[in-house]
């Protein structure tokens, strides 16, 4: 007859106690996983974002200096049609008939060269500015390119690490998802938001030296009876760690051993007698 197989939500709680710790033993081997690989997947990231800010600075940087090369050639257009007005109003001067087309022939070639002049005032603000854009251009490309070595190195340092544990991590990955379809959801849910809200990522610790495993704070003798009968999910009252005994846990605590107090020695009437009659003699 083929046993019945008991649901997550009726097991007792010694054995929910159980799953959780072996749970929690296989997520810290899955941190000590991440802690080998260190910060590099953070600092790739980084990186990343640093080359991919470089590249769109370097495209915006040249679409800047196009646009200001543009614009240079623009004035210097509008120089040389200054220049032929300039030109032909001179010739006008010589077939003036009166004053007054003297003097509009004047303003118009004074007009004209006032923007020629400022023309070029504006094609030299706008070759210092591509200089500077120049320089801020060779700057970044060369940022770029040591950013870029980076990346490439960190790059491939991270996909040594993560080849030589990924292999690892996903059979504990699998062991875990396993283990947590036979976890009542409401317990798993309560045991991943303590473990999320732990610094060390402990959501079930075992009592050592009267305390909690995770916080250290003492826990009272009454609770550490209620944690060894097991009838009951016991949580520490200053970190909401959920608590199991060291036994539960397959941990071994070996007792201190206690020292027998040394016996005085008494000493008896008649081995004091010569003593005292040496000193009479």
């Amino acid at each position: 007859m083929a046993k019945k197989k008991i649901s997550p939500a009726e097991m007792m709680v010694e054995d929910k106690l159980k799953l959780l710790y072996q749970l929690q033993t296989i997520l810290s081997e899955i941190d000590r996983i991440r802690i080998l690989r260190g910060e590099l997947p953070l600092e790739v990231e980084d990186l990343e974002d640093e080359v991919e800010g470089l590249r769109t600075r370097i495209e915006r940087t040249e679409r800047e200096v196009v646009n200001i090369r543009s614009n240079v050639n623009e004035l210097k257009t509008q120089i040389d049609i200054a220049n032929g007005k300039i030109a032909k109003f001179k010739e006008q001067l010589d077939n003036v008939r009166n004053n007054r087309e003297y003097d509009t022939l004047n303003k118009e070639i004074e007009f004209q060269s006032l923007e020629v002049e400022l023309c070029n005032k504006r094609i030299g603000e706008a070759t210092r500015l591509e200089k500077n854009k120049e320089e801020l251009l060779e700057l970044s490309r060369k940022n770029l390119e040591e950013r870029t070595q980076d990346l490439e190195l960190k790059k491939n340092e991270l996909d040594e690490i993560v080849a030589e544990t990924k292999a690892d991590e996903e059979k504990l990955r699998e062991k875990a998802k396993n283990l947590e379809l036979s976890i009542e959801p409401r317990l798993l849910a309560s045991f991943k938001r303590i473990r999320k809200s732990s610094r060390n990522g402990l959501g079930i610790v075992y009592v050592q030296r009267d305390s909690c495993g995770g916080c250290f704070a003492h826990i009272p003798p009454q609770r550490q009876l209620d944690v060894r009968m097991r009838k009951k999910i016991i949580v520490c009252e200053y970190c909401g760690r959920i608590l199991v005994d060291p036994e539960l846990a397959g941990v071994k605590i070996e007792k201190p051993v206690e020292e027998k107090p040394k016996r005085r020695r008494t000493s008896r009437k008649g081995d004091s007698e010569p003593q005292d009659a040496n000193a009479e003699a």
